[in-house]
């Protein structure tokens, strides 16, 4: 074999495996399939996908504008005035009714102080915690027996507004049923909301103002979700269904809380009990022997410093065993 067909027998080797190159190596090696991904990728999308993600984007940017306004309305509500805390505790009093009944009490302790003969200092202490812990301390107790009342009955109500809603009612009517076969509280905090949308407030907006007469996290999940229905849409009873679910599970969380720190409260309430009935029994068998603790300015001084230690240790105790979830 001469040189000459050597070298046409390369040249004709070299075309083949060139068109071979070309032509046959991208598709065995899936380079023909990673072009055409990358051009079904890189290719414009349809416009009612682009429509559909535009209208997402401005949902989702509607409900942080309403849990924006709403974390906005809370933080400046933080100061409660006495009239907005007077309706909290479900009392109908005016402001210059319970300064009155503030000032009665405190007369009469300091009253009372005077004639036990105590000194004008410890009537004036007593008349204080009187007239200004007391009847503070009553608005609280009413108003924490007033929020366990409406948590009870917040749920029940929701299922309704949801059994309402799918039957075909709007949410107002719904709401208006909540309102005329409910209990008290639930039944006057509905209807105050029935009466503020029927003044020209929107619905939403009337909604998330239950949060400022019952303030539980609870209505304040009522009035966001109601909210951002009124907003951006959807399915209010879906979400409302949610939220029912939520608000069980939360009363579920809430009891088993306190059925397992039943054994520390009660452990609490013994000692700080203890210090005060050992103090009375030792009075009853023998008066002369701890007298000197309110007779003596020394033992004042250790009495005084006592009650604010035990004052300390039982809040101490109280934070530990309860808390918020």
């Amino acid at each position: 074999m001469n040189m000459q067909t050597l070298a046409l027998a390369s040249l004709a080797a070299a075309a083949i495996g060139g068109v071979a190159w070309v032509f046959i190596y991208p598709l065995l090696s899936g380079e023909k399939q990673a072009e055409s991904r990358r051009a079904a990728v890189a290719k414009p999308e349809p416009a009612a996908k682009r429509q559909n993600e535009r209208n997402q984007r401005s949902r989702r940017e509607q409900v942080e504008g309403s849990l924006k306004d709403l974390e906005a309305r809370r933080q400046k509500a933080s100061k409660v005035p006495l009239s907005v805390r007077l309706s909290q505790a479900g009392l109908s009093w005016s402001t210059r009714q319970f300064m009155v009944i503030s000032a009665i009490l405190a007369a009469v302790f300091f009253v009372g102080g005077m004639f036990v003969g105590r000194g004008i200092l410890p009537a004036a202490g007593l008349a204080f915690a009187a007239g200004f812990g007391l009847p503070r301390w009553g608005l609280s107790y009413l108003k924490k027996r007033r929020e366990k009342k409406f948590l009870a009955l917040l749920p029940d109500a929701v299922d309704v507004i949801v059994r309402g809603i799918k039957a075909g009612l709007p949410l107002f009517e719904s709401l208006k049923v909540v309102a005329a076969d409910s209990q008290e509280p639930l039944k006057s905090e509905f209807n105050a909301i029935i009466e503020t949308q029927a003044i020209g407030i929107p619905l939403g907006e009337a909604c998330t103002r239950l949060y400022e007469r019952m303030p539980v996290p609870e209505a304040n999940f009522f009035g966001i979700v109601i909210a951002i229905q009124q907003k951006s849409g959807g399915n209010l009873s879906e979400a409302l269904g949610n939220l029912s679910k939520v608000l069980r599970d939360r009363k579920k969380m809430a009891e088993k809380i306190q059925a397992m720190s039943m054994e520390a409260k009660a452990s609490a309430a013994i000692i700080g009990s203890l210090p005060p009935i050992v103090m009375i029994l030792v009075y009853l068998s023998t008066p002369g022997y701890i007298s000197l603790l309110w007779t003596n300015p020394t033992g004042q001084l250790m009495l005084v410093g006592c009650v604010i230690w035990m004052s300390i240790g039982i809040m101490v105790m109280k934070k530990m065993i309860n808390f918020d979830f």
